[in-house]
């Protein structure tokens, strides 16, 4: 399992800190029930940060004719929506909700050439929020298949 690189130091500010943590309340208060309870909190903190920039090695179907999810999640909602940005016309929209324990990364659905892609800043609105598909931050990409749709 690989580390995201924009995890590298938050992971290791928060190993420091619980290691600090604890060697400190146990040098000072010897082992106990108090001890270990209160060393725990920030090493429990330590591994959600490990398990939320976890970069798991994926292997892609290969075969052009399917289309794998793009990210780990549930999925929330499947509707035709207008899509004003590149294609302007309909399509059909699939939204992903990603909990805090799936893996925050985002890969191509489909092999094929990038023809198109945009980084929308915007705000982070909680997944169930009507807008969040539209006003959260995002990224847009088109890919074009070799038999070209």
């Amino acid at each position: 399992m690989r580390i995201h690189k924009e995890g590298n130091l938050i992971i290791l500010t928060s190993v420091l800190f619980a290691a600090v943590i604890a060697g400190s309340l146990f040098y000072f208060n010897g082992v106990n029930v108090w001890t270990c309870i209160v060393s725990a909190i920030p090493i429990i903190f330590a591994i959600f940060f490990i398990a939320f920039f976890r970069d798991p090695v994926r292997h892609p179907v290969g075969d052009s004719h399917k289309v794998t999810a793009p990210a780990d999640g549930k999925i929330v909602i499947i509707k035709e929506v207008e899509e004003n940005e590149y294609f302007h016309d309909r399509r059909l929209q699939v939204s992903i909700f990603m909990s805090v324990t799936n893996v925050h990364m985002n890969w191509l659905p489909v092999g094929g050439e990038v023809e198109y892609t945009k980084h929308h800043h915007g705000r982070f609105l909680v997944a169930w929020h009507p807008k969040s598909s539209t006003e959260n931050e995002r990224t847009t990409t088109v890919v074009r298949l070799k038999d070209g749709r």
